[in-house]
């Protein structure tokens, strides 16, 4: 089977130019699909719950007569859980504990408690730190079942405190996963509707008479998931809008070239766009890892995909030296990092662009997506050069808390007063001056 994967080298005149048509990726707005959920969303934000009931019976070809009639009683979770193999119920409990046990840790880590200190003269200034009252998780259906991404959403909303998680998945033709009932139950989701697309993001956004109105959506979908949790943005937080999944392999030619070649194949897995890329300073290597990608993609059940994915958006990168590849890595900012080294640390330590990083030989990116513990819900598109993985602080918010004492309004009464005359905003002047001894 042949593949034409690009094949680059650093020290070639042009590299930059042909790296940026590597990464060059721009999410298409469909104009068909921007009128379809701008009518979604309007629609159900007048209509309530028979608008989500007209689109849910129409998309997903079902016959219900109310929104009540779409959510999931408790029992059903608990018996999909209980009707799960053993051995996969075991498998979606360990991961289920892991993750849990670390957001349990980064909720300790992260700055996400309540402080504040006192001034000389009495003022009083902090933060107050509070969960989210209600949170809505978007979880796909039909074909696709992804338990893990309830975990992953469901489980740092609830260490955070979150009082109420409502979860959406729509189900196509009446067809129910168990394992997404069954992570729903082990992630601490409350309420579970059977609704999906735009209709079920209007929903949680605006409320119903039957859906509850939350705070923050979270959860992948498809692109008109992703347009209706663009244009709710604003009324409602959103976690962020995710582009093609992402793999950057960097490697110094001493991990075995097969492992490095499935490693950029399960990213490549997921759809045509998405992008896998290694850097390598041995020549050698990146020839092996191609043969390697050679003998192993005609066994790949997806190899179609893969192939596409890696040919269209895929790249073996001789790099001069594993220095350069980090510099390489934090202008590209991908969103999994892998460092396939004798010494990974020694290169992490030059890494400040990264969704997540995965160190060693022997971590494969598949375990942070299911059950290494840290999210997997990761930013994507370069926007690791500013943004993080979704964690317990995406659920929370932050109060500033001011109280200044009779002394601390003389001193910062003055202050103030002269920054707000300069402004022209002599209300805000007064208002300060009010308070001053020598002036109210």
């Amino acid at each position: 089977m042949s593949i034409k994967i690009r094949k680059l080298d650093s020290s070639t005149d042009g590299f930059q130019k042909a790296l940026r048509a590597v990464l060059a990726f721009e999410a298409s707005e469909d104009e068909a699909i921007e009128r379809a959920v701008a009518q979604i969303l309007g629609d159900v934000k007048v209509r309530g719950d028979a608008a989500v009931l007209d689109y849910t019976n129409k998309f997903d070809r079902l016959k219900a007569d109310s929104v009540t009639s779409l959510e999931l009683p408790f029992s059903e979770m608990e018996a999909a859980l209980e009707g799960l193999a053993p051995k996969q119920r075991a498998a979606l409990e360990a991961a289920a504990a892991r993750v849990r046990g670390y957001h349990e840790k980064q909720r300790i880590e992260c700055g996400s408690h309540s402080w504040q200190y006192t001034e000389a003269d009495g003022t009083v200034l902090g933060q107050k730190v509070t969960p989210l009252d209600r949170a809505g998780i978007y979880v796909p259906g039909g074909k696709a079942a992804y338990p893990s991404s309830v975990l992953m959403n469901a489980i740092p909303a609830r260490v955070a405190g979150v009082k109420e998680i409502v979860m959406v998945v729509p189900t196509p033709d009446g067809v129910k996963n168990p394992l997404v009932l069954a992570a729903a139950l082990l992630g601490g989701v409350d309420r579970v509707f059977t609704i999906g697309g735009a209709q079920a993001v209007a929903a949680l956004a605006y409320g119903t008479e039957t859906v509850p109105a939350v705070d923050k959506i979270c959860g992948p979908g498809n692109a008109y998931v992703a347009s209706a949790k663009r244009r709710v943005f604003g009324t409602v937080g959103i976690d962020m809008i995710a582009g093609p999944s992402e793999i950057l392999v960097i490697c110094d030619a001493t991990t075995d070239p097969r492992w490095v070649a499935m490693d950029l194949f399960s990213q490549a897995e997921h759809d045509e766009l998405a992008q896998s890329i290694l850097l390598c300073p041995d020549d050698n290597f990146i020839k092996r890892v191609e043969d390697a990608i050679i003998e192993l993609l005609p066994s790949m059940p997806r190899r179609d995909v893969i192939q596409r994915s890696l040919e269209d958006r895929g790249a073996l990168i001789k790099v001069r030296d594993m220095a350069e590849a980090c510099a390489i890595a934090n202008d590209i900012a991908p969103e999994h990092l892998e460092i396939s080294a004798l010494d990974p640390h020694q290169w992490a330590s030059l890494i400040h662009n990264a969704g997540a990083m995965f160190l060693g030989r022997y971590t494969s990116e598949s375990l942070g997506d299911y059950c290494a513990g840290p999210n997997h819900v990761l930013p994507t598109s370069r926007t690791a050069r500013f943004s993080s993985p979704l964690g317990v602080y995406d659920f929370m918010k932050r109060s500033s808390v001011i109280e200044v004492s009779a002394d601390g309004a003389q001193t910062l009464g003055e202050i103030a007063a002269e920054l707000a005359y300069g402004e022209g905003l002599q209300a805000h002047a007064k208002s300060a001056e009010y308070r001053m001894k020598n002036i109210g």
